[in-house]
């Protein structure tokens, strides 16, 4: 998209100027949601401000290095990428995060982030793909929902329920039923790792009927447990 030339300036000031704290940056396969299978560049910011039971990134709450927007792009372009993923901990818990997903787009990437739904995505540029997680109750984080963060989806965003039980199972449904998940975006069950079998989560899906996209992790399938990847 060509910018208007007062615009661009501030954008590139913007990118000079801010920075942000990164865990990891690295370059893999997507696990999850539609895009799972692509090459993917993924870049973890560090923190979060929830404590999900069933967390594989508890490592990304603390640590990383201050890192500026610029030199977060220059390390994505060294894989030549087509698809950029920013994820956490909580990426939406460093106000930069907003800067960082605008200039990804600029760059002609195409940009999804990871969010688990407790902040607010109204300002997260219309080009990025918004993956919001609905905390269930097993997930002990469930009074964070942000419910006011449904009105922000359009069809090229997915919602995600990791899911530990069938109470959490059956609170999803009630919930997806409620809310009707299925006008707003794609909608995606998960079994929690080691909790929850995914054939017997394939079995209530299917018994149901209910229209949503089992996802199993494909990273975790291939390279097991290893650093949430």
């Amino acid at each position: 998209m060509d910018f208007p030339l007062p615009l661009r300036q501030h954008s590139l000031k913007q990118r000079e100027s801010e920075t942000l704290r990164v865990s990891e940056i690295f370059y893999s396969l997507q696990g999850e949601t539609s895009r799972v299978g692509l090459p993917t560049v993924f870049i973890r910011l560090t923190g979060c401000p929830l404590r999900c039971g069933y967390c594989d990134t508890a490592y990304a709450f603390t640590g990383g290095e201050n890192i500026s927007i610029m030199d977060v792009l220059a390390k994505v372009s060294e894989y030549a990428p087509r698809y950029v993923t920013v994820t956490g901990g909580e990426p939406l818990a460093q106000k930069a995060c907003l800067t960082l997903l605008t200039s990804l787009c600029d760059a002609g990437y195409s940009v999804s982030i990871e969010t688990s739904g407790a902040l607010d995505i109204s300002g997260i540029d219309k080009r990025v793909s918004k993956i919001v997680d609905i905390k269930t109750p097993d997930s002990g984080e469930v009074t964070k929902n942000r419910w006011a963060n449904l009105d922000y989806l359009t069809p090229q965003d997915e919602l995600k329920f990791v899911l530990c039980s069938e109470q959490d199972y059956r609170w999803a449904v009630d919930i997806f039923y409620e809310r009707q998940l299925d006008q707003l975006c794609p909608v995606l069950f998960s079994p929690a790792f080691g909790q929850l079998d995914p054939a017997l989560l394939a079995s209530w899906i299917l018994k149901d009927r209910l229209p949503v996209r089992l996802q199993l992790q494909l990273h975790k399938i291939l390279w097991g447990e290893v650093a949430g990847r």
